[in-house]
């Protein structure tokens, strides 16, 4: 089974009674197959993300020849997303490599600065069938090194979403309306006005950053008001190393490592599938 890109994925989304896609942060190859026992277990495509940090970890071929051989295998329709990345080398790294959906983050440079750079890689992504999601305003909180402090948070307005989109082309746009990234312990205030009139203005697919911080509730609701696809980590990652935590300290030197990692799996599935009840 090829990987298929976001607009792809959505549409089976939708198809099969889903308002919006989930799209989770892999942290490590380990935590691959609890992605795809999520996915089969919801009926739910499937959109796995990665960092640039990932990447180079791990290595773009790996994560494309691993994701390809798990979603033919488990047949779950999988599209691969480069997140976050603001270097346009490395998103045609990961093009070439044949990740099916890419994020150009200008969000820190002017309007001007970012629609131009966005422009490019749109231009790069376009013959290869690749979806590009842009980002416009300030996301506070702090994801893999990056950090927005309070201060320089930047709510997206009507006005320069409109323009955005128009000048870009792309195909999702990442916007702030009151989501942190990395929050975990407290509630994020989303601005549920902004975000629809954003959504009626540009009609494009609107992207939820900081989606660990939002309440059910909320979630609910901001999946009937715009927002197509939903990006998910900090939460994951605190309940994988959490369990892993535990197991490592019980465990003996000599057990299979397998044994520490299949209960930090088991509750990623079990995030993945409790995020994935609420985009319907």
């Amino acid at each position: 089974m090829s990987l298929l890109n976001f607009n792809d994925i959505l549409r089976i989304a939708q198809e099969r009674q889903f308002k919006a896609i989930g799209s989770f942060n892999l942290h490590c190859i380990e935590m691959l197959p609890a992605y795809f026992r999520a996915a089969k277990k919801t009926n739910s495509p499937l959109m796995i993300q990665i960092s640039t940090g990932t990447a180079q970890y791990l290595g773009y071929k790996l994560l494309v020849d691993s994701v390809c051989s798990l979603a033919e295998s488990e047949n779950v329709p999988t599209c691969l997303h480069l997140d976050h990345c603001t270097d346009i080398n490395a998103i045609e790294t990961a093009m070439n490599a044949g990740f099916t959906s890419v994020m150009y983050d200008g969000s820190h440079l002017s309007i001007d600065d970012n629609i131009a750079n966005t422009r490019i890689v749109v231009e790069m992504a376009r013959p290869k069938n690749i979806t590009v999601e842009g980002e416009l305003g300030a996301i506070g909180g702090s994801e893999d090194g990056k950090a927005v402090a309070d201060e320089d948070i930047t709510i997206t307005t009507v006005e320069d979403a409109v323009r955005f989109v128009h000048e870009t082309q792309v195909d999702m746009l990442a916007v702030s309306v009151g989501t942190v990234h990395g929050l975990y312990t407290g509630k994020a205030q989303i601005r549920h006005e902004r975000l629809t009139a954003i959504s009626k203005a540009t009609g494009t697919p609107l992207v939820l950053h900081g989606g660990t911080g939002v309440s059910d509730e909320d979630m609910r609701l901001a999946v009937t008001e715009g927002i197509n696809k939903v990006n998910v980590g900090t939460e994951m990652n605190v309940q994988w190393v959490g369990q892993c935590k535990t197991t490592f300290e019980k465990g003996k030197v000599n057990d299979s490592v397998r044994k520490f990692l299949i209960p930090a799996n088991e509750a990623v599935t079990q995030v993945l599938m409790e995020k994935i009840a609420l985009f319907k």
